[in-house]
C-alpha cells in the first residue's frame, strides 16, 4: 500500500479514536463540562501526522464528539481550539526533534509540546466561554464580560488537569505506537 494512503487511513484510524477517548470516560466539571483522555489522542494526531493533517484530524475527531455527544454549540470551537493544539505541538515537536536523538529525548521534546499545545487549548477554552457566556447573558456589555470571565476561570483547573492528563497518555503511548513499523514510517515520513 501506498505511504500517502496508509497515512490517509491512519489519520481516520486518529479522528475516530480521538473522538471515542473524548466520549468515552467523561469526568463532569462543575462548570457543565467535562474531562476526558481525549487530549492525549489529540496530541498524537499532530506528532504522528504532522501539523497539517494531524491538526486536521484532531479537530475532526474532537468536534464530532461534540455533536454526537450533544454540545453542538461547541462544535465549532472545539474544532478550532484541538486543531490549533495538535498543530502547534506537532510543528514544535518536529523542529525539537530534528537536533535530537533516542526515544527518550522525543518523550522529553512530547511532553514540552504538549504542555504548550494544551496551553492552548486551555486558554482556547477560555476565550470561547467567555463569548458565549457574555452573549446568553444578555449581550458584550462590561458586566456580561465581567461575569463571563468570572465563568470561564472557575473552568481553567479542570481544563489543565484534562491537559495534563493528555500529555502523560501522549507521552506513554508514543513509544509504544513507534514501535509498529508503518506509524514510525509515517511519522518519520513528517
Amino acid at each position: 500500500m501506498k505511504q500517502n494512503t496508509k497515512k490517509w487511513i491512519l489519520a481516520a484510524l486518529l479522528a475516530a479514536l480521538t473522538c471515542l477517548c473524548t466520549m468515552v470516560v467523561k469526568i463532569p466539571t462543575p462548570t457543565g463540562g467535562y474531562i476526558h483522555p481525549g487530549d492525549g489522542m489529540v496530541l498524537l494526531c499532530g506528532i504522528l501526522l504532522g501539523p497539517g493533517m494531524g491538526a486536521l484530524a484532531a479537530g475532526i475527531g474532537s468536534m464530532f464528539s461534540d455533536i454526537i455527544s450533544g454540545y453542538l454549540v461547541w462544535a465549532p470551537a472545539t474544532f478550532i481550539i484541538k486543531a490549533l493544539a495538535a498543530g502547534v505541538s506537532a510543528l514544535l515537536f518536529q523542529k525539537a526533534v530534528a537536533h535530537m536523538s533516542g526515544e527518550k529525548k522525543h518523550t522529553i521534546a512530547l511532553a514540552a509540546c504538549g504542555v504548550v499545545g494544551e496551553a492552548l487549548m486551555v486558554f482556547g477554552y477560555f476565550v470561547f466561554e467567555i463569548g458565549l457566556n457574555a452573549a446568553s447573558n444578555g449581550g458584550f456589555t462590561a458586566a456580561a464580560i465581567a461575569g463571563g470571565i468570572a465563568y470561564s476561570a472557575a473552568g481553567i483547573p479542570a481544563n489543565c488537569l484534562q491537559g495534563i492528563t493528555g500529555v502523560v497518555i501522549a507521552c506513554v503511548l508514543l513509544p509504544i505506537l513507534n514501535k509498529v513499523p508503518d506509524v514510525r514510517a509515517i511519522r518519520q515520513g513528517n
